[in-house]
């Protein structure tokens, strides 16, 4: 969605709420297509005595697969965002979005802080276990049988001298 902003930059005090889904159920992620329902993004452009704010919210569900055990689990995300927009795009700075011509591609910004939020490895949860290295058994759900004196490969030439 595109939104024209360009009365919100030329009057003082005027805003612009917003509320619609995107649909990202496409959008690679993590090597798979993890987004199980639309993005719903929900927000609010002021202008506030000439500085022109975004304040929204990003809610939507994915599915994953843990990256220590490998079980597949879902994940609920409520993700608020507020970003400074400017009118113009010749500013160099990373603190200021640009709305060229007073429209702002509201999807591309959503996926990029979206993006830019999510973490880089994703937990089942906090004190996930994961995998035993020997036997791959699921270490959440109970203590495997393996031997646990598993000497280093890199060091095994030295534990067959001491034998």
């Amino acid at each position: 969605m595109v939104l024209n902003l360009k009365q919100i930059f030329d009057i003082t005090g005027e805003n612009l709420s917003f509320s619609y889904d995107m649909d990202l159920s496409e959008y690679p992620l993590y090597g798979a297509y993890p987004f199980i329902t639309p993005v719903h993004l929900e927000g609010e452009v002021k202008n506030r005595a000439g500085v022109v704010e975004l304040h929204y919210t990003a809610q939507f569900t994915l599915s994953l697969a843990c990256d220590r055990c490998l079980t597949d689990f879902t994940r609920d995300y409520t993700l608020p965002f507020s970003e400074i927009l400017v009118s113009n795009g010749d500013t160099n700075d990373d603190e200021y979005i640009a709305a060229e011509d007073g429209m702002l591609d509201m999807d591309a910004l959503a996926v990029s802080d979206i993006l830019l939020t999510l973490p880089s490895k994703q937990l089942c949860r906090d004190d996930c276990k994961g995998l035993c290295p020997m036997c791959g058994m699921n270490l959440n759900n109970g203590v495997c049988q393996c031997k646990k004196k598993e000497i280093d490969p890199r060091l095994q030439a030295l534990g067959d001298l001491l034998q």
